[in-house]
């Protein structure tokens, strides 16, 4: 594995006309394959978060580290976290990978979205667009513990007390939705979803003890119920897994780069 090169913010124009730059940052290792998965990647930070931040993200590094091209969008500060305009941002940044693929990557690479709680919430919307509006072109989807039913009444939720996360998201849930006024959207709320066929292979993980766990394994099982191959998994309590909700490194690291590249070597055959 090459040395890691640090990740730097620059802008990229949009596809979308007469639309501001987008926001971006670019990880990658030293030593690339000929043709490097290129990966979209969308932080969490529970729709509140509104600076994308100095500091390299966890997930994406460790992306970029297996050999994979990771783009950060910063999907936040411009549209202020709220539905639509985070999902059209993110939406654009995928639309602007897939134009420029020989530029990041190989005109052979994968594209593939990864989304971590919000982000994960956001990817699959992403994943959502791409299939209406550039089928066959987002080759899978990779959702980490995403946030998927606003309604937060799940068994696995009670757990959000225990880490201090529930009125975060509560508050969360509130800015994205803000503009939509309830919870009926489907790309906004995936549990209201009901066309999900025709999507993307999808990668769901999530932990034992994770608040978002039975909302992410439920939408996992209807995704396979309309026909998308799916692989999910869930890490032990033991591996520190909710530690990705405040940006720490953990034991699940590794096991999640690893199910990456599985899934990745996967959608090669």
């Amino acid at each position: 594995m090459g040395i890691s090169m640090t990740a730097q913010w620059e802008n990229i124009a949009s596809n979308r006309p007469s639309a501001s730059p987008l926001s971006v940052r670019v990880y990658q290792g030293e030593d690339l394959p000929k043709a490097p998965p290129l990966v979209l990647y969308l932080r969490g930070g529970a729709f509140l978060g509104s600076e994308p931040g100095a500091d390299e993200r966890p997930v994406a590094r460790a992306l970029a580290d297996t050999g994979a091209v990771v783009v950060e969008a910063d999907y936040s500060s411009p549209s202020h976290n709220a539905f639509p305009e985070a999902l059209e941002l993110a939406f654009s940044a995928l639309s602007c990978l897939n134009s420029r693929r020989k530029t990041y990557g190989s005109a052979k690479s994968l594209l593939l979205v990864v989304g971590e709680e919000a982000g994960g919430n956001v990817a699959a919307g992403v994943a959502l667009k791409a299939r209406d509006l550039i089928p066959g072109e987002l080759s899978g989807q990779i959702l980490l513990s995403p946030m998927i039913d606003p309604r937060m009444a799940t068994v696995s939720f009670r757990e959000a007390d225990r880490i201090g996360m529930r009125q975060r998201w509560s508050d969360g849930w509130g800015r994205y939705l803000s503009m939509v006024g309830n919870f009926a959207h489907p790309y906004a709320a995936l549990c209201q979803c009901t066309r999900l066929s025709g999507l993307a292979p999808a990668l769901v993980l999530t932990a034992d003890n994770d608040p978002l766990r039975d909302e992410a394994m439920a939408y996992a099982t209807r995704l396979k119920k309309a026909g998308v191959p799916v692989t999910q998994h869930s890490f032990p309590a033991s591996s520190g897994w909710t530690g990705i909700y405040s940006d720490e490194s953990g034991d699940w690291l590794n096991p999640l780069c690893s199910q990456f590249k599985s899934f990745v070597e996967n959608l090669k055959h």
